[in-house]
């Protein structure tokens, strides 16, 4: 209903990889409801948040019985198969600035609210949550921040990201495999 849910996985190592970030409106764990697959992954909020809970059964019916529902559905867990796909690319084809510029962008996408030609990222991701998300140490990830906000490309509103100008930051974002 609110609030933001990472889902990640942490390694034998213990280094976490977010693997993707729900927004109020998303359903999860779809997988386990429809595949009965048991969930291996570790769900935390980000934000303070309220969530609804229903069991596989009902929720089996619910969308069983309503194709418009069913078809969105469906739209959803295309739309974040497809960013997964990207982040994929981007994380084995990508150098840091890369990797960071296209998890800003993707952020942008899903959780972004434009503003006077800007696009104001109300997440409130950290840098070691950026990491997490591109497989990237903490370190590395605030060079590659530095060097975008050098660049204008972003600013800071308290813990909010600011993108500035989101088509320069998506030309900076471009990795080899993608020109």
């Amino acid at each position: 209903k609110s609030g933001y849910v990472k889902v990640y996985s942490v390694s034998r190592s213990g280094e976490q990889l977010t693997l993707i970030i729900f927004k109020p409106g998303d359903i999860f764990p779809v997988s386990w409801a429809i595949n009965s697959t048991k969930n291996e992954y570790f769900a935390e909020t980000m934000t303070p948040s309220v969530l609804w809970r229903t069991s596989v059964e009902e929720f089996l019916g619910f969308i069983s019985n309503k194709p418009k529902v069913l078809f969105e559905l469906n739209r959803r867990i295309m739309e974040r198969f497809l960013g997964l796909m990207r982040r994929i690319e981007y994380m084995v084809f990508g150098n840091a600035m890369d990797k960071v510029s296209s998890i800003l962008l993707i952020c942008a996408e899903r959780f972004g609210e434009a503003s006077r030609g800007k696009v104001i990222i109300d997440v409130g991701l950290t840098h070691n949550e950026i990491a997490n998300l591109v497989g990237m140490s903490r370190e590395t990830v605030s060079i590659e921040m530095k060097k975008l906000e050098k660049k204008g490309l972003i600013v800071y509103r308290g813990r909010r990201i600011v993108i500035n100008n989101e088509r320069r930051l998506r030309k900076e974002s471009q990795p080899d495999f993608a020109k």
